[in-house]
């Protein structure tokens, strides 16, 4: 088996063909790029026990939002690791490793939402699944910029393609199993027919001489419910949300996947380049800044451009990825409750898929089109351009929020849109950066190191769009409470408005539940909890704009001898 996967097993003989390469590396890619479309399992991880719409001892979104965070920061981390060691042992026994840390975590996972035991999920996708990742990310890379040394952007860019497609085969697919698998709960008859009795803000009836909890499921839950079903009361506990199944299912696809895609990698013989190739001169390497020597992993860190790309990919990574960790919530909470009519579960599940297709070509884009403009004018295209669409987009939701109209979901679905494709070109064009500034001879191991910046985002992200928004719940809440009559909350709620604390503890009380018993004309303000975040994410893309303008090529004392 050591011989099977060790390097020299595969390097290429005479007249390989280096088109058949990409297809491995996409093919690992697209496996583990399906957690970019993490959001899809949300709204049935925050469901497990209440299925039609969350109960009290559900999983708060920014629970399950975390565990996300913590497979990014496990993939910053492994590959950090991994990268020195895929130039000791080359990708196959990487991608190896990979495919079992990936599809174990999935399984792992599905074993903690059967006994819905959060932190096994956390260990099984989120640290085991995340170690995969990070695993799988950088095996390819550094694989296809040795094979297209004449395109280093379009290399990087073919490889990491898979990683942002991902989610576009992922999410339809993880929609369809979860629907597959879902039982709905035991609906037990409309609100004004079942006697409900409120303690510790929790909803209970009566069955049999014993209390059981139950969900109450109005007309502002309806559209969020997984599969749709009547208003009325549900008994917790009861049917399935299909999610554990799902892992399972999942994790052993991926896992028979990449193993094939492992087993295909080969790598080129010492020396080899390709025919004809003639590499540019040197006024066209110095106005790209294109280094003609090689910096060693370690002295690399020595340099300040390293950090400086630390920073540039952080920052351009924080503010995609903690609204890609909610992509389909942020789109029913912003559109849902204004133009019910169009936007849906489906509408949001396309959504998903929509970022996928839109990352996917933007890495393969952007990257291609840094080959001609040069890397550094590339991010300063990312940075100014994202600067602009992120502050525009809380209009966009505060308009729509006075005035539901079409026109202002086209914009906020193109902005997105736009966002997505650099995000994307950022990842997938920061390794032929890195070949540029630090030669191609280390760029995997310096990859890796750099992804410890990818990291740092997958925390601050989420955190970052998790906090502000349940603080923007929590100030939406209270001014609404403000505006309704004591009265119709007590009837509503069976608890007086000193209670409300506990109640929007339990999720009795919600944004949705209180516009049904708002007085007539007062503006749902769900559309305006990501505003904060966005103006954030801006400030974060200047920071890096400033970065990435005072780059400079790397200083000859760094250079290792010929």
């Amino acid at each position: 088996m050591s011989k099977l996967l060790s390097k020299e097993r595969i390097i290429a003989k005479p007249g390989f063909n280096r088109w058949l390469v990409p297809p491995a590396s996409i093919a690992i890619h697209l496996c583990i790029g399906s957690v970019y479309a993490w959001s899809i399992y949300n709204p049935a991880l925050i469901r497990a026990l209440g299925v039609v719409t969350p109960a009290a001892d559900d999983w708060t979104l920014g629970g399950v939002v975390w565990i996300f965070t913590v497979a990014i920061v496990s993939l910053g981390l492994s590959a950090a690791f991994a990268g020195k060691w895929l130039e000791e042992v080359g990708p196959r026994k990487v991608g190896v490793v990979a495919a079992f840390c990936w599809g174990g975590g999935y399984l792992i996972g599905s074993l903690g939402i059967t006994t819905h035991q959060l932190w096994l999920i956390y260990l099984g996708y989120g640290v085991i699944g995340g170690c995969g990742l990070g695993l799988g990310y950088v095996s390819p890379v550094s694989t296809l910029i040795r094979w297209f040394p004449d395109r280093r952007g379009m290399a990087s860019g073919m490889a990491i393609m898979g990683f942002g497609g991902g989610a576009m085969i992922a999410a339809p697919l993880k929609e369809s199993l979860i629907k597959l698998f879902y039982r709905s709960a035991d609906y037990l008859g409309s609100i004004d027919q079942i006697e409900l009795i409120t303690e510790g803000g929790r909803r209970f009836v009566e069955i049999a001489g014993a209390l059981s909890e139950v969900v109450v499921v109005g007309a502002g839950d309806v559209a969020n419910m997984i599969v749709p079903g009547p208003e009325g009361v549900y008994l917790v506990g009861t049917g399935t949300v299909g999610i554990a199944q799902t892992f399972f299912v999942i994790g052993l696809i991926y896992f028979l996947v990449m193993m094939i895609a492992a087993f295909s990698y080969r790598i080129p013989a010492p020396g080899w380049t390709p025919d004809g190739w003639i590499p540019p001169d040197e006024a066209n390497r110095a106005k790209k800044m294109i280094s003609t020597h090689d910096v060693h992993i370690d002295e690399a860190l020595k340099t300040r451009q390293f950090y400086q790309l630390w920073i540039v990919l952080c920052f351009n990574v924080t503010a995609g990825i903690g609204v890609l960790s909610v992509a389909r919530t942020m789109m029913t909470e912003i559109f849902g409750t204004t133009l019910p009519g169009i936007v849906d579960g489906g509408f949001a599940a396309t959504y998903v898929v929509m970022i996928s297709v839109f990352n996917m070509v933007g890495r393969f884009f952007w990257a291609s089109t840094s080959d001609y403009i040069g890397r550094k004018t590339t991010y300063w295209i990312f940075f100014a351009l994202g600067i602009a669409l992120y502050v525009s987009i809380p209009f966009s939701a505060q308009q729509v929020s006075v005035s539901p109209a079409a026109l202002w979901l086209v914009y906020f679905y193109a902005a997105t849109m736009i966002i997505f494709t650099m995000y994307g070109g950022g990842f997938a064009t920061i390794p032929a950066y890195l070949a540029d500034l630090f030669g191609s001879k280390y760029v995997g191991g310096i990859h890796g190191r750099l992804l410890t910046a990818w990291s740092t985002a997958g925390v601050l992200g989420p955190l970052a769009i998790t906090s502000l928004r349940e603080s923007s719940i929590a100030r939406a809440i209270r001014d609404l409470v403000g505006k309704i009559d004591p009265q119709a909350f007590q009837a509503k709620f069976g608890a007086g408005m000193d209670q409300l604390d506990v109640l929007i503890e339990q999720r009795t009380v919600t944004i949705a539940k209180l516009m049904e018993i708002a007085p007539p004309g007062t503006v749902d303000p769900t559309s305006s909890v990501y505003n904060t975040t966005m103006y954030l994410m801006a400030l974060l893309l200047a920071i890096a704009l400033v970065s990435n303008a005072l780059m400079k090529p790397v200083d000859s004392s760094h250079h290792m001898d010929d």
